[in-house]
């Protein structure tokens, strides 16, 4: 009885988190559909008249047609909607050749993700996987050593043609599976020697920011896989190490560390950037100065790193908050996602994900509101990149394909409990 129970709230609470899901995105077609009505009211560009019509038909497509052909879940799925809409419409608003880049983005974005939740439903041994990806992977982020350019002081882009690629983007994918896989099977030695070899050649390449969200999710990952407080502690102590080192090392570490202590003490140079962006923040108050007004193009980088002092600017502080929220709200979903999973492997899968979403809106969000110094990553689902976007849409892939196997384990329990249900009460009907 007990069990029936327990399965009956299961799927009670997958029926209600499905509806809250569904209620949310009728409510985010409308915020977007309105909000690019107004900006084409403001110059009559048909250009904002077709975002209008193909954003919301792609929220639509997320939230209502994918459920129906893969099992997800209603709820992340509109979140997710949410900030991906919301990069483009603030990009829109700002440069609109941008926002075209961005929608394309986010079209072949869901596409990925719907890759990434068959994967996951249907591979049932990742064995061969895990090893092909960890030399591949090996191989693929080494690149930009040898034909690579230099941005902002980190040696992490190659050109392909007319297109850019951050292949650390990618491969964050096949660390999250690697990880997750040994881990799961308890051996040390091959997820460990290739999450220091990932760290070497970021380190090599000056991406520390990268390099952060590695080290980061692998050692959250370790800790949720054994519960072992003396080898992570001897982890945080490793990653507190090289980040001494790291600061001593390269001059761009130390001008962050220096701007992010004070800023205004080199505002004409190093320093602009934070404090514009700081000034953005403040200038937008509570309720902002509105959709397509303020001066965002004040700062160097706005639709990359900056774009959540936009946000804030155009919106204000409560909206800001509000996207905080949505950022939550995804974690939560995640790691109840990674605590059903039936499998250690899914579980640190979903997990890892989760984790690796969560580390890097805080790294970002808390560089540009001063908190912790400034590093080079990009703002899940909002931040303009195709390398960024394509990833952080795969992440939530890999995360719904484990809430699809708990949500056909749960169809399957619910079938075998009504059917022992029929049994008992006199034969199945």
């Amino acid at each position: 009885m007990r069990r029936n129970n327990k399965k009956k709230l299961r799927v009670s609470l997958w029926r209600r988190w499905m509806d809250h899901g569904r209620a949310l995105s009728g409510l985010v077609m409308t915020f977007f559909a309105s909000a690019f009505l107004l900006l084409f009211l403001k110059d009559f560009a048909w250009q904002g008249l077709a975002l209008g019509m193909a954003v919301p038909l792609m929220i639509w497509l997320t939230t209502r047609v994918i459920p129906r052909i893969l099992p997800a879940d209603s709820l992340t799925l509109s979140l997710t909607s949410f900030l991906c809409a919301l990069g483009v419409l603030v990009l829109y608003d700002t440069n609109p050749h941008y926002a075209y880049h961005q929608a394309l983005y986010y079209g072949v974005g869901l596409v990925a993700m719907e890759i990434c939740i068959a994967l996951v439903r249907t591979i049932r041994s990742w064995r061969g996987i895990a090893w092909l990806l960890a030399g591949l992977s090996l191989a693929v982020l080494a690149l930009p050593l040898i034909i690579g350019r230099e941005i902002n002081g980190a040696n992490n882009w190659i050109e392909i043609g007319r297109f850019s690629l951050q292949p650390s983007e990618l491969v964050k994918l096949s660390l999250l599976v690697v990880l997750s896989y040994f881990m799961s099977r308890r051996s040390l030695i091959p997820w460990l020697a290739f999450a220091v070899g990932c760290l070497g050649i970021l380190m090599l390449q000056k991406d520390l920011g990268t390099a952060l969200l590695y080290y980061g999710t692998a050692l959250m990952l370790y800790w949720t896989s054994t519960g072992n407080p003396g080898l992570t502690a001897v982890g945080l102590a490793g990653g507190a190490g090289a980040a001494v080192l790291g600061y001593r090392m390269f001059a761009h570490v130390k001008k962050r560390v220096a701007i992010w202590r004070n800023p205004w003490a080199d505002y004409d140079n190093a320093g602009y950037q934070i404090v514009q962006g700081l000034m953005a923040i403040a200038s937008g108050g509570l309720l902002g100065v509105g959709l397509g007004l303020g001066s965002p193009k004040a700062i160097p980088v706005y639709h990359t790193d900056f774009i959540f002092a936009v946000i804030c600017e155009q919106f204000g502080l409560i909206f800001g908050l509000l996207v905080l929220a949505m950022y939550v709200a995804l974690i939560w979903r995640g790691a109840t996602t990674a605590m059903a999973a039936r499998t250690s492997f899914h579980g640190l899968l979903a997990m890892g994900a989760t984790i690796m979403l969560g580390l890097q809106t805080f790294v970002i969000i808390g560089g540009v509101i001063k908190l912790i110094p400034l590093t080079g990553v990009t703002m899940p689902f909002v931040s303009y990149g195709g390398s960024s976007l394509l990833s952080s849409m795969c992440l939530i892939g890999l995360i719904q394909g484990v809430e699809s196997l708990n949500e056909s384990d749960i169809a399957e329990d619910t079938y075998l409990a009504e059917l022992s249900l029929q049994q008992r009460g006199g034969g199945v009907r």
